[in-house]
């Protein structure tokens, strides 16, 4: 059945780089679907009958014919009778347009951290948010890569390592000196309350914390600091990284080649795996999309060559 192909193909996936672990858990959750019709092949039928069963939205249909898509091809150069779904089927997305915080929401929202209901059995809870988002919304990083830092990522001259996130790359991120020096203090008054976690942001058990966690102090925080109660939408941790590479973006240079240099750097400092990937945060720039876009791909096409 599929489910042995789709094991094989994400185990050789995985060999060059990328984690696909939602793609894995809906590849599998298409063979199950596929088992219970006795196919042994992708059929255009069967995936139509299944998205709508596995999703509701456009955006969780969407993602789920994408991993269809991509395993229907390589199993296709194997074995001709698996057909490749239509890339048009269900297609429709609506990625979030990223909330773009201001300087004076940001620190509204490290006040507000900085004010949370103190808790007993978590003493470091007040400081540690404020670092935590106050370091992604410096640096940039994902939630994620936060989350997973430990003491000697920190190194030495005001820079992080980052390790092995998305598609398995690392890379170093330099932290601006004020930046060190709030993470100095943090580090302090973290030595007497962390025990011997060596997680930077450990959780009451001084294990990771949890994302569930984060997310759900960061909604208490939010309308602590009265940020944007009026949308149906609330901004979002990640929409601190959108917003620091869309500050960024402002402030290079209007010539071509300096704004190009710009957003290739960043694209780098981010940890992107393409430079296509960083054109998402020009959306909320447009006034900036078209020659920034431009002049970086003719410089990446020009140091390619």
């Amino acid at each position: 059945m599929l489910s042995s192909d789709i094991n094989r193909y994400i185990s050789l996936r995985r060999t060059l780089g990328y984690k696909l672990v939602r793609a894995e858990r809906h590849l599998l959750a298409f063979a199950r679907f596929a088992a219970e019709r006795d196919e042994s092949h992708i059929r255009t039928g069967t995936v139509l009958a299944w998205l709508p069963t596995a999703a509701k939205s456009p955006n969780a249909m969407a993602h789920r014919l994408t991993a269809l898509i991509v395993f229907a091809r390589f199993m296709q150069a194997e074995d001709p009778r698996h057909e490749i779904p239509p890339a048009d089927i269900k297609r429709t997305t609506n990625r979030p347009v990223p909330y773009i915080y201001t300087a004076d929401e940001i620190t509204r929202l490290l006040d507000a951290a900085g004010n949370l209901r103190h808790q007993r059995p978590n003493p470091l809870r007040r400081k540690l948010y404020v670092m935590l988002f106050g370091l992604i919304a410096s640096t940039g990083l994902r939630i994620s890569e936060a989350l997973a830092l430990r003491l000697d990522d920190i190194l030495h001259d005001g820079v992080l390592h980052i390790r092995e996130t998305k598609f398995r790359k690392s890379r170093l991120v330099p932290m601006h000196a004020t930046v060190m020096e709030a993470l100095q203090r943090y580090l302090e008054a973290r030595r007497q309350h962390a025990g011997e976690s060596d997680w930077l942001f450990p959780s009451v058990e001084h294990r990771q914390l949890y994302p569930t966690t984060v997310n759900y102090t960061f909604r208490c925080i939010l309308r602590r600091a009265g940020i944007a109660p009026e949308r149906s939408q609330q901004p979002r941790i990640h929409d601190l990284r959108h917003t620091f590479a869309t500050r960024v973006l402002e402030q290079c240079g209007a010539a071509r080649g300096e704004v190009a240099r710009h957003f290739v750097a960043l694209s780098t400092y981010l940890g992107h795996v393409s430079i296509h990937n960083t054109y998402w945060y020009l959306q909320a720039t447009p006034e900036m999309m078209t020659d920034i876009a431009a002049a970086a791909e003719t410089l990446v096409g020009e140091n390619a060559a």
